[in-house]
């Protein structure tokens, strides 16, 4: 039996990306394993994408010590970011990847209009062994901000799931692939628990009535499968899905199948979703390895649509086509070749908190310190 979620006073869902955000949390690059022979650069690319977020709303950094926040600092005031706009939290992690270890944000509905960060698991995609500095993170993130926190249990156990496995609408319909998810030999994250069982959490703590199950996902992906490599929501009713035209590209079959799926596929209310087709760029390899290039790794922030290029001709026309669906915001290209060597890029770094109606939270970290 899973406890319900608005024992906390309400009930609670998962807003979509696009909604309006308090903050976005990003933990400030460290750990030089993650980009091996590349890492000099990666900080100055953090720091250009911190800029383009603090425009719109306050950027929540995790640090893992004053002096690595009074580094961060440095870099972030050489490229401009406005210091009133950054908050540092020393919570040291083990690796940078916010998006899945870090607090997963719930919105209250009623009767009280409240955040909560939901308190999933995590065990570093079940394949790395360095991990238990992460999954601290969101418990430590609601203590800070004086939310609450609600662990997430079936059967006993916490549920592992990280953000990039999960692509919501804010309505009731989430994405997921069954090769990241329900794979019970591979990077197994839940053993035991199938179906049905995940879907009864989906339903309990993030508010989803409706779930679209595609099959695997993309190359190079050593999530094994996570969605915000290959489909994502830009709109309650529309969603885009790479697309990989040449047959001899290992991305080719996978991607076709997804597509079928997703023209059978059902929304909350029973309509069918809008599926735009989004290209995917060359294949690209770094010391020999398929790295998961891809643009639908974009992240929506108040004040623009963060999307990863990669010298690809298609840059051009996957910005263009994000900007025909996102009208209310600018749609900015970040580079990303050096990023991606990480086997990720700009959704796998961020991780949104939802504004809350009528005020801003408790909490916020500590100022940044002077140069």
């Amino acid at each position: 039996m899973i406890p319900a979620a608005g024992k906390t006073g309400g009930s609670f869902r998962m807003p979509a990306e696009w909604e309006p955000h308090e903050a976005t949390w990003i933990g400030w690059p460290h750990n030089a394993s993650d980009w091996p022979g590349k890492f000099a650069s990666i900080p100055w690319i953090y720091g250009e994408i911190v800029r383009k977020i603090a425009a719109g709303e306050t950027v929540r950094i995790l640090v893992q010590s004053k002096a690595h926040g009074a580094k961060a600092h440095r870099l972030l005031s050489r490229v401009g970011v406005d210091p009133s706009r950054v908050a540092f939290f020393p919570f040291p992690t083990d690796r940078g990847w916010t998006r899945d270890f870090g607090p997963i944000f719930l919105a209250g509905e009623r009767p009280k209009r409240e955040v909560a960060v939901a308190g999933f698991g995590f065990n570093a995609w079940a394949r790395y062994p360095d991990w238990r500095k992460d999954a601290g993170v969101p418990a430590r993130a609601a203590r800070a901000l004086g939310v609450p926190f609600l662990p997430v249990r079936l059967g006993g156990r916490r549920v592992v799931l990280e953000g990039g496995a999960i692509e919501v609408n804010g309505r009731g319909t989430l994405v997921a692939t069954e090769e990241c998810l329900l794979d019970a030999e591979v990077q197994a994250r839940n053993p035991g628990v199938g179906r049905k069982g995940l879907e009864e959490v989906f339903r309990a703590f993030l508010g989803v009535t409706n779930v679209i199950w595609l099959g695997k996902g993309i190359a190079g992906d050593d999530t094994h499968g996570h969605v915000d490599d290959l489909c994502r929501f830009t709109g309650p009713r529309t969603v885009v899905l790479c697309r990989e035209e040449d047959p001899r590209d290992e991305n080719h079959r996978a991607l076709e199948e997804n597509r079928e799926r997703l023209a059978s596929a059902r929304l909350e209310d029973g309509s069918r979703p809008e599926v735009v087709p989004l290209p995917m760029p060359a294949a690209l390899r770094f010391d020999g390895i398929r790295l998961p290039a891809s643009y639908a790794n974009f992240y929506v922030c108040n004040a623009a649509v963060l999307v990863p290029t990669f010298n690809d001709p298609n840059d051009r026309i996957a910005l263009g086509i994000l900007s025909e669906l996102f009208r209310d915001r600018p749609v900015v290209g970040i580079h990303a070749v050096d990023l991606v060597w990480g086997f990720g890029t700009l959704h796998c770094l961020t991780q949104q908190q939802p504004a809350v109606a009528g005020g801003r939270i408790r909490g916020g970290g500590s100022p940044a310190p002077s140069s």
